[in-house]
């Protein structure tokens, strides 16, 4: 027989689970696990902000696709946790929160430090629980994990009220936890496509693509792991096709694939824009449709028929009408349907091929030409400034020649112009590399999920793209980067605005410039070396990469022109084609 309290419980069943490290605040109500927490083998991350906590959790999962847990007392604490946890609900991000709260009796009395976290947390969680028993930690803790990477990934919150964490039980055995990866078993999924029915689906969506000319492949977040990177690599093997991808599957295709033309959306390229209107057949996979990806719903892809797979079945059907859809893992789905190319005759899959090649070429010339104009782009760039693009494209080559290799670095970004910048332009060539805010756009997103990526992958580079406005958001976990001396390194793009706000007033609101110019900016690299980061001005020194790659901690100031925007640009309720592009 076992005895063990609460907090026991729940530190036992995280070390079974294989979690290394946590991040969190301690506050009067979490405080018993805290106590137990400084006995385990498990790593504390003291962060300065509970937002900053979540942000690591996601940064950890984000990189890994392993499930990654962030602490906060109650009240305030798991308040500043919720921005987090919504965010990775909006990204399915695979997080469990553990949050504290006030003893059992006094839960509806207003208590010091009382808030409905469980309620507050239901609708922006896939999962959420408070525990009133000590004994229902030992289902509650394995239970979240299981949720947390089964199906479509996403948060998971167990609130547990501090009486609770200090009761003794008894059991019998620990229960196992599933902590290790994302589970993709067609028996975990509650909705998905029956089996007797996939072989028909799969030919269908086979003799589909043999028969379309103007064939694209539209990937997102549900892409952007390893193993069904993989299987897409596989099938681009065994069939041509144009590649495109929401801002959060980039990654699911190497940048410098021939037939990638990048992002579609309001900051696509005009090439992945031009691909999806003039499409006969979109297979679109772990991907939703989402507004800023689509613009002008009924201008978006007029002409194609939709195959859709997707492990989510809430997502067919919701946006667009799929021709054939299939719920299913795509990483399972793209290795059924390569074989199914493959099996298709010769004669059917060549008979469209020359067709389908004018297509890739000419959407080859349209990506080399704008893409080109709008990277080249120098008119109106003062001296004491850089433009933002190039500067962003050449990072992999300045951390290179400071002997980090470009595959061993891992972007992450705030929500901004900078961030669409980067995913304009930055050489992503693998999945999980690219980390940023897409559903939620979360300003401050950047640096605590920063800290978290490099947590949880020594060896790496964590490059941060950041914006002075979203910087100031969690400046303060400059402090807890200092502490644990990452090897991180923040590229700050100023340009004493909120850029991205400045920007759509500028083509919306007749340049009303309301509220989005900064009357004092600070001076970030005195800001930054008072954090004990050291801090270089890539504009006044033109040796910045000899510094800002070197081992530990580093903050780079890039000064850009407040009139600089990001190219293109689809205005609210327009077709994705009418980009302004100059």
């Amino acid at each position: 027989m076992i005895q063990a309290t609460g907090s026991q419980i729940i530190i036992k069943l995280l070390e079974l689970a294989g979690i290394k490290t946590v991040a969190g605040i301690p506050g009067g109500s979490i405080l018993p696990l805290y106590d137990e927490l400084e006995r385990s083998s498990i790593r504390h991350i003291l962060v300065r902000q509970e937002q900053a906590a979540g942000f690591i959790a996601q940064g950890m999962a984000r990189s890994t696709g392993i499930p990654a847990v962030c602490m906060a007392t109650s009240g305030p604490g798991a308040m500043n946790l919720l921005t987090a946890i919504a965010d990775a609900r909006c990204d399915s991000v695979p997080i469990v929160a553990i949050t504290g709260q006030v003893n059992t009796s006094m839960i509806g009395t207003d208590a010091f430090q009382e808030a409905d976290t469980f309620g507050l947390s239901f609708p922006i969680t896939k999962h959420s629980m408070m525990v009133k028993d000590a004994r229902d930690l030992l289902t509650a803790v394995p239970l979240a994990f299981s949720i947390a990477v089964s199906g479509r990934p996403g948060p998971v919150l167990i609130d547990v009220p501090r009486d609770v964490q200090m009761q003794v039980v008894e059991f019998d055995e620990w229960p196992s936890v599933q902590g290790g990866g994302r589970g993709t078993s067609s028996g975990v999924v509650r909705y998905s496509t029956p089996k007797d029915e996939v072989p028909s689906i799969i030919q269908a969506m086979a003799q589909a693509l043999a028969e379309a000319e103007k064939p694209v492949l539209y990937l997102g977040g549900g892409c952007n792991t390893l193993g069904a990177a993989g299987r897409i690599g596989d099938f681009l093997k065994v069939y041509g096709v144009a590649v495109v991808t929401s801002l959060m599957g980039i990654g699911a295709v190497p940048r410098s694939a021939a037939n990638n033309f990048g992002m579609v959306g309001m900051h696509g390229s005009y090439a992945a824009n031009r691909a999806m209107h003039d499409a006969d057949l979109v297979l679109a996979a772990g991907v939703r449709f989402d507004d800023r990806a689509t613009g002008a719903v009924s201008k978006f892809c007029p002409h194609a028929k939709i195959l859709h797979i997707d492990i989510d079945a809430a997502e067919i059907n919701k946006i667009l009408p799929a021709a054939i859809s299939l719920v299913k893992d795509v990483e399972e789905a793209f290795a059924l349907l390569t074989e199914a190319v493959k099996k298709l005759p010769d004669g059917l899959v060549r008979s469209k091929g020359d067709a389908r090649e004018a297509f890739l070429a000419s959407l080859r010339k349209t990506y080399a030409e704008t893409e080109s104009l709008i990277l080249g782009r120098k008119q109106g760039i003062p001296e004491s400034s850089v433009n933002p693009r190039a500067f962003i494209r050449a990072v992999p080559q300045a951390a290179a020649g400071q002997g980090v290799k470009p595959e061993d670095i891992i972007v992450t970004t705030d929500v901004g112009q900078h961030q669409m910048w980067s995913a304009q332009y930055y050489p992503v060539e693998r999945p999980r590399q690219f980390l940023t805010s897409g559903s939620l756009g979360t300003m401050g997103f950047g640096l605590p999920t920063a800290l978290g990526a490099a947590l949880a992958n020594p060896g790496k580079r964590v490059v941060c793209f950041s914006g002075d406005g979203s910087i100031l958001m969690n400046i303060q976990e400059l402090a807890t980067l200092a502490e644990l001396e990452l090897d991180v390194t923040i590229v700050l793009f100023k340009n004493g605005s909120l850029g991205m706000v400045r920007q759509q007033q500028e083509y919306l609101f007749e340049k009303n410039y309301s509220a989005s110019i900064f009357e004092k900016v600070p001076d970030f690299l005195t800001v930054a070396k008072g954090f004990g980061i050291d801090a270089v001005d890539a504009v006044a020194d033109k040796d910045w990469a000899a510094k800002a790659f070197a081992k530990g901690p580093h903050f780079v100031l890039v000064s850009i022109d407040m009139e600089e925007n990001v190219l293109p640009f689809v205005s609210a309720g327009r077709a994705n084609i009418d980009a302004i592009r100059d």
